[in-house]
């Protein structure tokens, strides 16, 4: 499924912060801890506690969280559907890898194993 240029540009210009508390909430109600939220999103991003923190505060637009992310060469091998469209056939990069991002977390709020999660 292809996305629209309208779509693009809506996640580009989505603030992280407007997104991480929806983030929380989902994997808390599944009984999964904000520490293991930030694993998954350290591991994608290369980012580190601090980072994060800054990136929030400073409500950076997904574009540029992602541009300023080390992605890890892993990324790759997250697959599957998420909110109606298949992550590794999403052509824009950051479109792309904010559905990666939301997999992630999707799969950490399903209760899959961390391990499997972080394709180790």
């Amino acid at each position: 499924m292809k996305t629209t240029a309208h779509h693009d540009e809506r996640i580009a210009q989505m603030t992280f912060a407007s997104v991480y508390p929806h983030y929380v909430t989902k994997v808390e109600k599944k009984g999964r801890t904000v520490a293991e939220l930030h694993e998954v999103i350290f591991w994608l991003t290369g980012y580190d506690e601090a980072t994060l923190q800054q990136k929030i505060s400073e409500k950076v637009t997904f574009q540029e969280f992602f541009a300023a992310a080390d992605l890890n060469p892993n990324a790759q091998l997250i697959t599957g559907v998420i909110c109606g469209y298949r992550v590794e056939e999403i052509e824009n990069p950051v479109t792309q890898q904010a559905r990666y991002l939301d997999k992630l977390v999707d799969e950490l709020a399903k209760g899959r194993k961390m391990e499997k999660i972080l394709r180790k």
